[in-house]
């Protein structure tokens, strides 16, 4: 089985991720959209951040699963912090990959200067929340029945990681731009 080469995202790969995304969508409550976006839609997501990475895992030359870094929160005093999300075709799990894209996108979120990075989990996903734990994230809280998916209302548990030590006493410095 030849490894996942793990690479930044482009605008060629948007119809990849699209099909990746899309199942998640249909099938499974990993995210509460209901209508598949397509690739179009995805590639306007991915360069609507251009301070925020997406990478994509690759076997082969197929994507087989994306991660990317998004704002938190619009408000401005939110800007040290980012939601983090990663998504694999269903061929692809339990290989490693999600690893290993989180292996490339936590420290760069952490290089470009943000503090906090965040996670929700559609509940239950214990192969999420390993996954996120191995990386050193915590469990902060759970929003209940949040969402109506695939027949049955939803949990959402947020995990979070310290990117950096606070030092309170100082103000942190701007995030940078990735890229």
């Amino acid at each position: 089985m030849q490894p996942a080469e793990v690479r930044p995202a482009g605008a060629d790969d948007a119809a990849a991720i699209a099909r990746v995304y899309g199942h998640h969508v249909l099938a499974s409550f990993a995210s509460f959209e209901e209508v598949p976006p397509g690739a179009d839609a995805m590639e306007a997501r991915r360069s609507s951040e251009p301070r925020l990475p997406w990478l994509v895992a690759t076997i082969e030359d197929d994507v087989v699963g994306f991660a990317y870094a998004g704002r938190h929160r619009e408000r401005a005093a939110y800007r040290w912090a980012v939601d983090v999300s990663v998504y694999l075709d269903p061929s692809a799990t339990r290989r490693g990959i999600g690893s290993a894209l989180y292996a490339r996108l936590l420290p760069e979120v952490r290089r470009l200067g943000y503090l906090r990075a965040y996670a929700g989990i559609a509940l239950p996903n214990e192969a999420s929340v390993r996954l996120h734990e191995s990386f050193g994230f915590t469990p902060v809280g759970v929003y209940h029945r949040v969402g109506w998916k695939l027949g049955g209302w939803r949990d959402v548990g947020w995990w979070e990681l310290a990117l950096e030590d606070d030092d309170l006493a100082r103000p942190p410095e701007e995030p940078r731009r990735w890229g």
